[in-house]
């Protein structure tokens, strides 16, 4: 841990929910570690033991309680912006990379041995790449015994364990009490009914820290909404997602203090990427309070800030989409990047019905209840002709290219890719510059620091705020007073444009 005993401490005293995610409490007489805001009473300073991660804390033996509910916390704000080796583990972890392919397959993807990622993870976070899935699992299975009608059994195997005995002994373990307790619960919600298409609707709820404008937040995503994968209604935003194990559909509607997230899965076993994936999109886990009190100092933006805080990065679910997106968008509106992505999105979904109603090919990514299907992936837009990119030849070449090198495992566009090693490999690309490698670095990779100084936008919305409206300029002055935070200064420009 960082900091010294008593800051930690007092922390734990003023049950402040800001420092939920960042710190664990474990209590050495109950066994049990809670999130710093438990409202139960602030144990004595000779018991308490405080942990970097959930994992650590299930590693010396202590079991979650099932009062504040640690495992539900947002996750660290660190962990979702670091660019550093166990930064991008953390969030490939949390995407369920461990679950599908094991630590080897972790290690692989982050270029280092598997006992030497065990080291890193255990020095940083208290616990090794296998404890951190671990605890991933333990959620997910509490999670679904909580809100689905799903047997124990199938439980057990959607949340990831290899065996039946072995979610019994992780959730005994972990919560103190057999996983048929958990579903007992009294406080347990009623499992959302069945819907027609198939499938059980999933109703979890997903942390923040406040305070978040969620009003811009979605209402960027909203304008930027492609017709058949998203929708927003000013209340709900909705879109399938392309996820490990099949498609998905999630609504996404915020509440006071929580975000309610509807979920339709054709395979429960994706159920932790998709959260992954939905907390990622919507930044959940930024520290807007550290964020706000940065910009602030700046007498441009401080108004804008005292007026509108929390305001945070609309990220992405898929690398790959906010690439295809940032090369489509290149010199064109939005209105019009939407026409053509739709274009794009109908072309991809007509052939894949074709391919299957023939036998030759996979199965299509069939519509959801509310007809939305998963953006293209990589292949899928490889396999389109020409006459289904509405745009000029130079700028399909370049999505072919930017396709063939994603599916061709040269380009890594997941949340835990190498940042800088992305950025050089975008730029390689005919027809990629400095803005379209940036968006991708803004959005896809959510590095909090990314800055578009060309971005007309951009350079619309610093002239609004008396700011320096040329790129040099502007990016001097981004740089001497808005990092490491200069992505959200940037979100705040295009408001102000």
């Amino acid at each position: 841990m960082r900091r010294d005993f008593e800051w930690y401490y007092r922390a734990v005293d003023s049950r402040d929910g800001r420092f939920d995610g960042w710190f664990f409490t474990a209590v050495t007489t109950t066994g049990i570690y809670c999130r710093p805001s438990c409202p139960a009473r602030t144990p004595l300073r000779r018991n308490v033991r405080f942990y970097p991660s959930a994992a650590a804390a299930q590693l010396a033996g202590f079991r979650a309680c099932r009062r504040c509910r640690p495992d539900a916390v947002p996750g660290s704000p660190e962990w979702d912006t670091r660019a550093d080796v166990v930064g991008r583990a953390m969030r490939l972890i949390a995407d369920g990379v461990v679950d599908r392919d094991g630590v080897p397959g972790l290690a692989r993807r982050l270029g280092y041995t598997p006992r030497h990622l065990h080291r890193m993870l255990t020095a940083e976070v208290g616990a090794g790449p296998l404890a951190l899935a671990r605890a991933q699992r333990a959620q997910t299975a509490r999670v679904l015994a909580e809100t689905t009608n799903l047997s124990l059994a199938e439980i057990a195997f959607a949340a990831g364990f290899g065996s039946v005995r072995q979610f019994n002994d992780t959730l005994r373990q972990v919560y103190g009490v057999a996983p048929s307790a958990l579903r007992r619960a009294p406080a347990r919600p009623a499992p959302a009914p069945a819907e027609p298409g198939g499938g059980e609707a999933l109703v979890l709820r997903l942390a923040y820290r406040p305070p978040l404008d969620a009003g811009s937040l979605l209402g960027f995503l909203g304008a930027r909404a492609v017709p058949g994968v998203e929708d927003y209604d000013q209340t709900s935003y909705r879109r399938a997602l392309r996820l490990p194990h099949g498609p998905a559909e999630v609504a996404l509607t915020p509440l006071d203090g929580q975000v309610r997230a509807r979920l339709r899965l054709a395979d429960v076993r994706d159920l932790a990427p998709a959260v992954a994936r939905c907390r990622r999109l919507l930044d959940l886990d930024a520290d807007p309070a550290a964020v706000d009190a940065a910009l602030a100092a700046d007498p441009a933006l401080a108004p804008g800030v005292a007026t509108h805080p929390g305001v945070r990065v609309p990220r992405a679910v898929d690398g790959f989409e906010i690439a295809v997106r940032a090369v489509v968008g290149q010199q064109v509106s939005v209105a019009g990047a939407r026409t053509v992505l739709a274009r794009l999105v109908a072309a991809s979904a007509g052939r894949a019905a074709r391919v299957d109603q023939t036998g030759s090919g996979p199965d299509p990514t069939a519509p959801g209840p509310d007809g939305l299907v998963p953006f293209p992936g990589p292949e899928a837009v490889l396999a389109l002709p020409d006459h289904a990119f509405r745009m000029p030849g130079r700028r399909r070449a370049t999505l072919r290219a930017l396709a063939a090198a994603v599916a061709g495992g040269d380009l890594d566009l997941d949340p835990g890719a190498d940042r800088p090693e992305v950025a050089a490999r975008l730029r390689s690309i005919s027809g990629i510059g400095d803005w379209t490698a940036g968006y991708v670095a803004l959005r896809a990779l959510g590095d909090p620091d990314a800055f578009l100084p060309t971005d007309l936008g951009v350079r619309r919305g610093a002239a609004a705020l008396g700011l320096p409206a040329d790129p040099t300029s502007l990016a001097a002055h981004a740089g001497k007073h808005w990092a490491p935070w200069r992505s959200y200064a940037l979100i705040r420009l295009w408001r102000s444009a």
